[in-house]
């Protein structure tokens, strides 16, 4: 008598199945490896522990980005706002957190207050989450604008302290990775409360036949992203020491790329913290990377720095095809 494999849903073995997961969990790290190699074999000396505190100065601010954009991915929406957020909260830090810290605290709780009421307009008017984080970018930029006209400012001294901390044996950029990531991955994929937070883009339905409230369980995602979003501006500041209107601009894009490199999708619910972390990390690393390479036919052999963008861009069009080659296996 023959005896056939149990098979999944899609008509595949479930060891096949179990085996494409892992190669797609593991696609953030296999990047980061790729990277640092490379970054190695140009130049060996870079992955030091200086080395890689320079390399990753700005790691944690994008990062910590790039978590609050995965918090708002896994209710099925996108905030477009999180850059701008991110610069108006630096401009609060480094204009009144050391002057006026109550109104400072103010500021910021209040930005965490308009994220959660931007939670109730998507979720009650049906507005798409596009339209509103677009219009509250704009909101985040004017605000920034009036508190700093100009560049300038000082970060508070316990913020520049943590920053410029040395720890010993580990960088600190990679020390703080590691505790965001794990950290948040504790709190949403270890949690009972997390499952049901994440349950609202993989399985409203379920979610709310269970008894969890949908609106509330979005608010709650919205005021994370809120949080670590001001995390974001305070640990950016304390590396830069000043703040900028526009000096954050750019985490909107990093946020979504670094979210996706490290595996989190639009739909679904489906986020990874680590992931994220990963995906943050890379994309800086490959932007550092060009710093590293020489190309004999361009002026002084070395690539402009406008090109770093291109570089996080090609890493992204990798990673997704890779993850879509994964995926047509696993159907």
């Amino acid at each position: 008598m023959t005896i056939g494999l149990a098979r999944t849903g899609s008509g595949q073995a479930p060891g096949a199945a179990s085996r494409q997961r892992v190669l797609r969990g593991a696609l953030p790290a296999a990047s980061l490896l790729i990277v640092l190699a490379a970054i190695w074999y140009f130049n060996p000396r870079a992955i030091s522990y200086f080395g890689l505190n320079l390399m990753l100065n700005l790691a944690i601010p994008v990062a910590l980005a790039t978590i609050a954009q995965m918090c708002v991915m896994a209710t099925n929406e996108l905030d477009l706002s999180i850059g701008s957020f991110v610069g108006f909260v630096a401009c609060v830090t480094a204009t009144y957190m050391t002057s006026q810290p109550l109104l400072a605290l103010l500021m910021l709780a209040g930005g965490i207050l308009v994220y959660m009421l931007a939670a109730v307009v998507v979720h009650l008017r049906n507005v798409p989450s596009i339209v509103v984080t677009l219009g509250l970018s704009f909101f985040w930029a004017g605000l920034a604008v009036l508190i700093r006209p100009t560049p300038g400012g000082a970060a508070p001294a316990f913020l520049r302290d943590l920053m410029r901390w040395q720890p010993p044996f580990v960088p600190l950029p990679v020390l703080l990775a590691v505790l965001i990531g794990v950290g948040v991955h504790l709190l949403l994929m270890r949690s009972s409360y997390g499952a049901v937070l994440r349950g609202v883009g993989g399985n409203a339905r379920a979610v709310s036949r269970a008894g969890w409230s949908i609106l509330k369980a979005k608010v709650a995602m919205f005021a994370l992203a809120g949080v670590f979003g001001i995390l974001s501006g305070l640990t950016l500041v304390g590396v830069s020491s000043s703040a900028d209107a526009n000096m954050a601009t750019g985490y909107t894009l990093l946020s979504i790329a670094g979210a996706v490199i490290g595996g989190a999708e639009f739909i679904g619910g489906r986020i990874s913290p680590i992931g994220a972390v990963i995906g943050a990390l890379v994309l800086q690393l490959a932007a550092s990377a060009l710093n590293f390479f020489k190309v004999p036919f361009l002026p002084g052999g070395r690539i402009p720095q406008e090109w770093q963008v291109g570089a996080q861009g090609m890493f992204l069009i990798v990673i997704l095809a890779a993850r879509v080659l994964i995926s047509k296996a696993e159907k």
